[in-house]
């Protein structure tokens, strides 16, 4: 999804939101850890959206949820699994 559908997708009435991005500086990087997270779908998609993009390097997330503790208990858990697949290309690097 480009960047221009994802904004098109984005505007939506559920009441809270929240964005984060990750600069890998290196389209490869942000390639892996997307492809790493999009095969986890949210648990809830009544109640929780989530929209991924990659553009220049960076990888963009849009959350959305009907309620706060919903975004707030999806955000933590793709924060865990971001985590953890930055630090493995960290640690064994683009050559695995």
């Amino acid at each position: 999804m480009d960047s221009i559908e994802a904004q098109k997708t984005i505007t939506s009435s559920w009441e809270f939101s929240c964005d984060l991005e990750v600069d890998y500086k290196s389209e490869k990087k942000a390639h892996i850890v997307y492809s790493t997270l999009s095969v986890d779908k949210e648990l809830q998609p009544d109640k929780v959206r989530r929209i991924m993009t990659v553009s220049d390097g960076k990888l963009s997330v849009h959350f959305e949820a009907v309620e706060a503790r919903f975004l707030r208990a999806s955000y933590s858990a793709f924060l865990d699994v971001l985590t953890l697949a930055t630090k493995t290309i960290e640690q064994f690097g683009e050559d695995m």
